[in-house]
């Protein structure tokens, strides 16, 4: 079977299969079947500690933002909450300059914070939401967006996000803007980062089944398989 997909003779096959048993990249069990060997493993899990999600996504997210032409940020989940540590302008009328560099964006008013609330583990999370929960009851003006206010509203939107796959936010983070963020996992399936996208609301398509989010899904997915994520 391995001679037949590799396109070799089984004499060339059986060869090669001896000589990576000896240097350890395979390993043949009791019943005879192959599997990775130890120093195939050592690379692996080597490669995997070198993966650096900034430099893997730049190139990515400077194509989407060419593509789409609207701002793309890159952000991770710091030690203050959700933060923008790169982003590529796509040259249209005026830069977002609310987006600059090391700002950290509010979890519930942000597509960025929404998207780790609703993938981060539950106990790196909680306390985050339970005063994120209690800001937005204590907020003077309620604006007329879709932030949640009560957990059954918030279990019910990250929910969502889970199954679309990606998150919106309209008119909450700043006021006529829309955007749309995708996670980034790595190998163990933890949420490392994600791709934002932001522009003025009617000037992209925000749907989470359009053209837009779908290719920030698939540019996400794009790094989170180089970080060794499987879905």
């Amino acid at each position: 079977m391995i001679a037949a997909g590799v396109g070799m003779s089984t004499a060339n096959t059986h060869y090669y299969l001896v000589s990576f048993q000896a240097v350890g990249i395979v390993r043949q069990d009791e019943t005879g079947c192959y599997a990775l060997g130890p120093y195939a493993l050592k690379l692996g899990m080597a490669a995997i500690e070198q993966f650096d999600v900034f430099t893997t996504a730049r190139p990515i997210m400077a194509d989407l933002a060419n593509t789409i032409g609207q701002t793309i940020f890159l952000g991770v989940w710091g030690n203050r909450g959700p933060t923008i540590i790169y982003r590529v302008e796509a040259g249209g009328p005026r830069p977002i300059l609310e987006l600059r560099v090391g700002r950290v964006l509010p979890g519930f008013r942000s597509a960025l914070g929404r998207n780790f609330l609703a993938h981060l583990p539950r106990e790196l999370s909680e306390g985050y939401i339970v005063q994120a929960l209690a800001d937005e009851n204590a907020r003077s003006i309620q604006n007329k967006d879709d932030t949640p206010s009560n957990r059954d509203g918030l279990e019910e939107m990250l929910a969502a996000i889970r199954k679309a796959g990606v998150s919106r936010c309209r008119d909450a983070l700043l006021a006529n803007f829309t955007s749309l963020s995708a996670p980034i996992f790595d190998q163990t399936g933890f949420m490392i980062a994600a791709i934002t996208l932001m522009g003025p609301t009617g000037s992209i398509d925000d749907s989470l089944n359009g053209p837009i989010a779908e290719a920030l899904r698939v540019r996400a997915r794009e790094v989170s398989q180089s970080a060794g994520w499987e879905q």
